[in-house]
């Protein structure tokens, strides 16, 4: 079992970004309903284990950060998902 996936917040940002081609800092802290101090770290974790890209931008003069899923990161949610669903059994 992939206990970087057992922390809620890291669950919620891989779920959310499995649906999309990337997703904006803003959103995912809607989503996981945290504090933005909070998703960065969560965010860092998974990109420091290559589950996730971040790129940063500037949109509208403001900072912008961008996540999206990578497929290595793809691949361990698979195994994690697939890890839960043994458990039903």
């Amino acid at each position: 079992m992939d206990k970087l996936l057992l922390n809620p917040i890291r669950l919620k940002i891989i779920s959310t970004l499995l649906g999309v081609s990337s997703c904006d800092f803003n959103h995912l802290q809607k989503v996981t309903e945290s504090s933005k101090g909070n998703l960065s770290v969560q965010l860092k974790k998974l990109e420091d284990s290559k589950y996730i890209l971040i790129s940063k931008s500037f949109k509208n003069n403001y900072p912008n950060t961008s996540c999206s899923l990578t497929r290595h990161g793809s691949k361990k949610f698979e195994e994690f998902f697939k890890s839960l669903m043994s458990l039903r059994k």
